[in-house]
């Protein structure tokens, strides 16, 4: 745990979080938090189940909202459940203490953000089906003393700053949520063609491992996402207490040469946590 904590510090071992580490997350108007696909689907449509085939996957439950009630509808919608009131998730909390020189956040909420605030960082959030360009990304730069973001120029962005990257969007500064199929897809192909992160990230990630919490790569989608964002990684952790992996996992994690750590994600947090205090 000690060698855990040392390389999260010194930035040899990237945090990559995903909404399993908001497992047990209850707001206070006493919803929860989406901690996995399934949970995603009923708190965007309002509690009720789906049907199968759009229970498969929350993006593809989340394009049949969009093609039904419209963008704007599924923005809001997404919007409203990771702005309300809750607790930040422990793994947050212990970031904040460490304040890791890279941290890879896949969920959509500012928590990620909190994490740094406070302090000088740039945060990189992702966007798809734009239009005038190929870069599926927008350069911020926080502000202390006016704790907000302004948008920069990609070539400004280094390593004398921590750099939050939240490929998949975000609630601040702005509402970019890549969420349905659709978004998946231009993002995909975009990121595929190198446009998915600025030219120094390419770089800066090299001879990176990573610390898998939260993610489902029994989920395709995910499995994508991760692939392309960590092209040319040195191996990694993966925390899954699933005793019964899936061929798609058991494959995703041979191939990135990743080591399985099988606690609950809380259980291994606080250990962490414990060697920090």
């Amino acid at each position: 745990m000690v060698e855990i904590i040392e390389n999260l510090k010194n930035g040899t071992l990237v945090p990559f979080l995903g909404m399993g580490v908001f497992k047990g997350v209850v707001a206070k108007d006493g919803s929860t938090i989406p901690h996995d696909s399934d949970s995603m689907i009923l708190a965007l449509n309002g509690g009720r189940a789906m049907s199968p085939r759009l229970m498969y996957e929350y993006s593809r439950a989340a394009m049949s909202l969009e093609q039904r009630k419209g963008r704007n509808f599924l923005v809001e919608m997404v919007n409203h459940i990771y702005t309300k009131e809750y607790e930040l998730p422990i793994i947050y909390k212990l970031l904040r203490y460490i304040q890791p020189p890279f941290l890879i956040d896949t969920n959509l909420d500012n928590s990620g953000c909190k994490v740094y605030e406070g302090f000088e960082h740039f945060m990189i959030v992702g966007v798809s089906r734009i239009m005038g360009g190929y870069d599926r990304f927008i350069v911020y730069e926080y502000d202390v003393e006016s704790n907000s973001y302004k948008v920069v120029d990609k070539s400004i962005l280094n390593a004398s700053k921590p750099i939050l990257f939240k490929p998949l969007g975000s609630t601040i500064p702005e509402k970019n949520f890549i969420i349905s199929d659709a978004d998946f897809v231009d993002w995909l192909t975009e990121a595929m063609g190198g446009f998915a992160m600025p030219t120094f990230l390419k770089t800066y990630k090299e001879n990176k491992s990573y610390l898998f919490l939260g993610i489902d790569f029994n989920r395709d989608t995910y499995r994508m996402v991760a692939n392309e964002l960590t092209l040319g990684l040195e191996g990694g952790i993966i925390v899954e207490p699933k005793s019964q992996l899936s061929k798609k996992e058991i494959s995703f994690i041979k191939k990135h040469d990743l080591d399985i750590n099988t606690q609950e994600i809380q259980d291994f947090v606080e250990a962490l946590l414990c060697e920090v205090n």
